[in-house]
């Protein structure tokens, strides 16, 4: 609305590059870099962003000295923004101005109007309609809204939000949270979890937060670190400076990345709370054995997605080298796939359960090498070579543990390394290969493998939670997540075996 239509209406012309061009080749690992490389060669004049991408920008901007002086508005909202998030951007130029809006109002009901006032406030309705809050808080509209639910009766009265908020001195809407998200403490303290969010969010460590605690004494958050080495314990601390005694984080753990493959994040990157809680906060003995294996790989697999050769390929900015010695690496270990199943489905022939997931896993997989080495060939590499040369030490200790353990150990623990290679292919694949296709001008006849694998992979994954949650035996249950810890960690050494150049270790 307030992006195409208003270029239209004014007579201009709207462009739209690929998205790995402007850095969101991940939507949800930005590069940050690159998005304000972008709008400073492009003299962008107007951003609107979500909080977190303003929070990208403005790391960048402080770490490297950038300016982007052709900016005359950045506006901000879809969630609520700290004010020290708006004060730093201000100190580095931004004229952020943060809004409100709702979809059932054609986008925008509120902006500040100069960017100059006290941060945080959502400013005053730009005209069109009338805000005014009710007895507990929520954010009332009158004026021209959506009719109503599509199959239901249009809707009379006002537009009840769900949104709390707050009128300042000066007439400046304040958005304090979600109605249906509020904590209510032991101690009676309503709480709205956004206002608590956003301070931890803006700490330069934290990547993703959600906060809980009803009917609890205290506020505990899952936090999902910026990086593998993020002090979460001073970012936290720092949080707490700005909050109450009663809202501060008194508990805290790390957790595996919120995102819409995993169900914890919508499609526009809103927390899916109630999934997040079924994930996380129930004790472990009542969790589904899914989710006990997430929670336990979280730290595991956080480190795998901070491994610089993978965090180049996700953003495509590594070399056509860098990317045929991937698909020599990756050829190594998918061509023991198939044979390290049919040794696991051997020893498990007991178990009809697992011999039937086996039997289907093998019928897909067959053949899959042979991808790669079409890959290898597409993009203008010797197929040949690449199959008659020796892996790194760290693929060839990869597939040698899994052997190992099949051989002597639990043969159930195989799914411990489908959960991490799968995993991987659904969070990665298909955005990797969008953003190194694009990078590289590659025809998309070299990507068969992380296109196709993406694709299939996601639908396994529902299969693979399914099969998960009825193992009902301790050891194999403590063999997969055993097996799925040390996948992580060699499958992270096999990536940053990679050799890079100059320019991709920037990355």
């Amino acid at each position: 609305m307030a992006g195409f239509y208003a270029t239209m209406l004014a007579g201009g012309t709207y462009v739209a590059p690929r998205q790995a061009r402007v850095g969101l080749a991940n939507p949800f690992v930005p590069d940050f870099p690159l998005m304000a490389r972008h709008i400073a060669e492009q003299r962008i004049s107007s951003l609107i962003l979500v909080p977190e991408y303003l929070h990208g920008l403005v790391v960048v901007m402080e770490m490297s000295g950038l300016r982007l002086p052709a900016l005359t508005l950045v506006a901000v909202g879809g969630a609520r923004v700290s004010p020290a998030l708006i004060d730093r951007a201000r100190a580095v130029g931004l004229p952020v101005r943060q809004g409100y809006g709702l979809t059932e109002c054609a986008s925008v009901v509120a902006l500040e109007r100069t960017g100059r006032g006290k941060a945080g406030s959502a400013g005053q309705s730009i005209g069109h309609n009338r805000v005014r809050l009710a007895a507990d808080g929520e954010i009332l509209i009158d004026g021209p809204v959506c009719l109503g639910r599509l199959g239901e009766a249009p809707a009379t009265g006002p537009l009840h939000t769900g949104d709390i908020g707050r009128f300042d001195a000066d007439g400046q809407l304040w958005i304090e949270g979600r109605k249906s998200n509020l904590i209510i403490t032991a101690h009676g303290r309503n709480i709205a979890p956004e206002w608590v969010e956003s301070l931890l969010l803006s700490q330069p460590g934290v990547a993703q937060a959600m906060v809980h605690g009803d009917g609890q004494a205290s506020i505990s958050a899952l936090i999902v670190p910026r990086s593998a080495d993020a002090d979460i314990a001073d970012a936290v601390a720092a949080a707490n400076a700005g909050l109450p005694a009663y809202a501060q984080v008194r508990q805290w753990r790390t957790v595996a990345p919120f995102t819409p493959l995993n169900g914890h994040l919508t499609g526009n990157g809103r927390l899916r709370r109630d999934a997040i809680a079924r994930t996380y906060h129930q004790e472990p003995s009542l969790m589904p054995f899914y989710d006990r294996l997430v929670n336990a790989t979280a730290d595991d697999r956080l480190s795998l997605i901070n491994v610089p050769q993978l965090q180049a390929g996700l953003r495509g900015r590594i070399t056509l080298s860098t990317y045929i010695a991937y698909l020599t690496q990756a050829y190594h270990h998918v061509r023991h796939t198939v044979p390290l199943m049919q040794e696991a489905r051997a020893r498990l022939s007991a178990n009809a359960m697992l011999v039937a997931a086996l039997d289907d896993y093998i019928a897909e997989e067959t053949g899959h090498e042979a991808w790669i080495l079409s890959d290898i060939a597409a993009a203008g590499g010797d197929a040949r070579a690449a199959a008659a040369s020796q892996p790194h030490a760290a693929t060839a200790a990869m597939v040698d543990h899994a052997y190992r353990v099949i051989r002597t150990g639990n043969p159930a623990a195989f799914f411990g390394m489908v959960y991490v290679l799968e995993g991987t292919s659904v969070a990665m694949a298909s955005h990797g290969a969008d953003a190194v296709r694009t990078t590289l001008g590659l025809p998309r006849e070299a990507f068969s493998y992380l296109t196709s694998h993406g694709a299939l992979d996601l639908e396994h994954l529902h299969v693979f939670e399914s099969l998960m949650n009825r193992m009902d035996d301790p050891a194999d249950q403590a063999a997969i997540i055993a097996m799925a810890h040390a996948m992580f960690g060699l499958f992270g050494a096999m990536f940053a075996a990679i050799p890079m150049e100059t320019l991709d270790e920037a990355a």
